[in-house]
């Protein structure tokens, strides 16, 4: 797989950045965001479905080390969105979105990776 190939230190400076993104949008205040008009928990899904399907093209060596940072890092936001403020909450339910959007991840990475094998 071409991103896999790529060199490590630029490997890790992509998924910095794709985590990046993830936390920048989870943390700023409410109203900064714009609004997708899909419902909070799909949003949640789909952004932690991105941020763990970044990881797997970008290192598909380790999938449950991604999966397992992806998840540790919804718990954090969920964190700081409960003691941040700016109009956010932490809520346990969009855990579980995130924990939705990895596991589907690791899914499909698992299939494609199956059916390559044929």
């Amino acid at each position: 797989m071409f991103l896999a190939s790529l060199p490590r230190p630029l490997r890790l400076a992509l998924y910095a950045l794709a985590t990046a993104i993830l936390l920048a949008m989870c943390l700023v205040p409410q109203q900064d965001l714009p609004s997708a008009h899909m419902g909070d928990k799909i949003e949640h899904s789909i952004a932690w479905f991105v941020l763990t399907m970044t990881g797997l093209l970008l290192s598909h060596h380790r999938p449950l080390a991604i999966a397992a940072f992806a998840i540790g890092l919804g718990v954090a936001v969920e964190l700081l969105q409960a003691i941040m403020g700016f109009g956010r909450h932490g809520d346990w339910r969009d855990l579980v979105a995130d924990t939705l959007g990895v596991a589907v991840a690791l899914v499909i990475y698992a299939l494609v990776r199956r059916l390559r094998r044929r």
